[in-house]
């Protein structure tokens, strides 16, 4: 059965993620597109090869070739797309943030449950083979027992990223959500283990407007013991990223891994010395779409689930609560 994929939001990483990635993956297509400008919307699809550019999301999700949604509009409509979606018998796979509230989220799971649909976060970033490596050798015990980790993940926003992640708080806005809930999620995935406080501190450093933070410093301690440092910004051209995760037993020092297109670099440290671990470059979009249509098929679940980006949700409104009020917030759900 080819499984018919409809865009809805004519986005930057639709057209250069995630299109690839589902043409690539064998009986699946992209048959439709929506966005709220239709003019827009045709261009759209006639630059991509899309068949159909949908008037309404209505018109979309009423086209008997969709089978699945991509949601990749900006953060605010994410929650009413889905359960329109869900409720319209479609597989969904939702950007991140999942939604601007807990209660938004708990409720997108919900009602997908009810609908029998697949639901999963596009958190690409767990996905790669840098991370996949890293999380196999911790529960191995390479490193014995987990203290502390490091996560920097501090970026120049590009210009024809900047419009509405720098002065719409009311569209969920800043860094937080744009960059720190992949983080958590992929602290998550890499540890095996659980967010439950923070402590965190928000900065405006000139690119963005009003109340919207465009740096977040953060230390976020986990349900085993483990306290994770977190640093994100829109505002810094050179830093660079990695993800260090330092053990009772040695240490796994990565560069390049809060990229998805960058070479990554692993050193596992230890008594015996330092080894460096052989990684290829991954589509970690394409990994996501086997996932997430495995999971329509019946074999497996999403790479990240909707309770994935649940998780990740409440650990990056948690940060912003902290920054808000200077206090140090627990993580519920």
């Amino acid at each position: 059965m080819t499984i018919g994929f409809g865009f809805i939001g004519a986005s930057d990483i639709a057209k250069n993620k995630m299109l690839a990635a589902i043409r690539n993956t064998p009986g699946c297509e992209v048959v439709s597109v929506y966005s709220s400008n239709l003019e827009r919307g045709k261009a759209y699809a006639a630059e991509t090869q899309i068949a159909h550019a949908a008037s309404s999301l209505e018109d979309l999700l009423a086209n008997p070739a969709v089978n699945a949604v991509y949601i990749s509009t900006t953060n605010e409509l994410h929650h009413a797309q889905t359960l329109t979606a869900a409720r319209a018998g479609k597989h969904v796979l939702c950007e991140k943030p999942l939604a601007m509230s807990i209660a938004e989220a708990q409720e997108m799971l919900a009602t997908c449950k009810q609908a029998g649909v697949v639901f999963a976060t596009n958190h690409h970033l767990r996905n790669s083979n840098a991370h996949h490596k890293m999380r196999a050798l911790i529960a191995d015990g390479a490193i014995g027992q987990p203290i502390a980790a490091r996560v920097f993940h501090a970026v120049y926003l590009r210009e024809s990223l900047q419009g509405w992640r720098l002065d719409k708080p009311e569209a969920g806005a800043g860094v937080v959500l744009d960059i720190v809930v992949h983080d958590v999620d992929t602290l998550r995935f890499v540890l095996q283990a659980e967010p439950t406080e923070v402590v965190s501190l928000s900065q405006q450093f000139g690119m963005s407007a009003g109340s919207v933070e465009d740096g977040s410093m953060a230390v976020f301690r986990f349900d085993n013991g483990l306290i994770a440092q977190v640093h994100t910004a829109f505002t810094v051209p050179y830093a660079g990223n990695g993800f260090e995760v330092h053990g009772t037993e040695g240490s796994l020092i990565a560069k390049n891994v809060m990229h998805p297109a960058a070479q990554p670099e692993v050193i596992l440290r230890t008594a015996k010395g330092e080894q460096g671990l052989d990684l290829a470059v991954n589509d970690v979009y394409a990994v996501g779409i086997e996932h997430f249509v495995a999971a329509i098929q019946g074999q497996g679940r999403p790479a990240a689930s909707g309770e994935d980006g649940l998780c990740s949700l409440a650990g990056a409104l948690a940060c912003l609560e902290s920054a808000r009020t200077g206090q140090k917030i627990a993580i519920q759900l």
